[in-house]
């Protein structure tokens, strides 16, 4: 029998996806979980699953993680990606995270049990080239990520203050009354910020300093 275990936060297409799962001879349904906190839980429960179905966006984290954390406590298990999300390099990151297979949600019932059962018995549902097109992408996301951190990390404290009030929505002249400087020091904060980033605009910035963890949003 193929242990198999889900993850996705979507009841309506996971519980119709276990049942059917549950009608094949050779599948069960290890668990279920519609969290990352969840699917923890269940993997240290459920005990060893085979195939794991994986949705990449799950409410409190990311399936990337919950991919690495899999593969770390059961090395043997396959990890399938079934995804609404058409970014191929989010696909990338789940490749270089040990996912053996990525399917979009568009994919029919039919299909994700073919993948399910062809990972199980050694298959390879990406090609040569496509696998190495997903490696190549994963590559350059950590170089890009690699460059963000190293610019984030020449910002000053007092432009660092400037972004995070920049999140919380201020207009530069709240955020001059914020920080106790002028507009004009606040606009020149922006455009050293907006220089060191190596970007063209404020939501530009505001989006490398969020991807980055550096400003927060309450």
């Amino acid at each position: 029998m193929i242990r198999i275990l889900l993850v996705d936060d979507h009841a309506l297409f996971r519980q119709p996806l276990a049942f059917m799962l549950e009608r094949e001879p050779d599948m069960t349904v290890a668990g279920q979980a519609g969290t990352l906190a969840e699917a923890r839980q269940v993997i240290q429960s459920a005990g060893s699953v085979d195939v794991a179905v994986v949705d990449l966006g799950l409410p409190d984290g990311d399936g990337v993680e919950l991919i690495r954390d899999l593969r770390a406590l059961n090395p043997h298990a396959l990890v399938l990606v079934v995804t609404a999300q058409a970014d191929r390099r989010r696909w990338a990151e789940a490749i270089e995270a040990g996912a053996a297979g990525v399917l979009h949600k568009s994919a029919s019932l039919d299909q994700i049990i073919d993948a399910i059962r062809r990972l199980h018995a050694g298959e390879h549902l990406l090609s040569p080239a496509e696998l190495l097109e997903l490696l190549r992408l994963a590559s350059e996301r950590r170089t890009r990520d690699a460059v963000a951190r190293a610019a984030l990390g020449k910002l000053t404290p007092r432009e660092r203050d400037v972004l995070q009030a920049l999140a919380e929505g201020l207009s530069d002249k709240e955020i001059a009354q914020h920080l106790h400087i002028s507009v004009e020091t606040v606009r020149t904060h922006m455009v050293n910020i907006l220089g060191k980033l190596g970007v063209e605009s404020r939501l530009q910035a505001l989006v490398v300093a969020l991807r980055h963890g550096l400003v927060r949003i309450e």
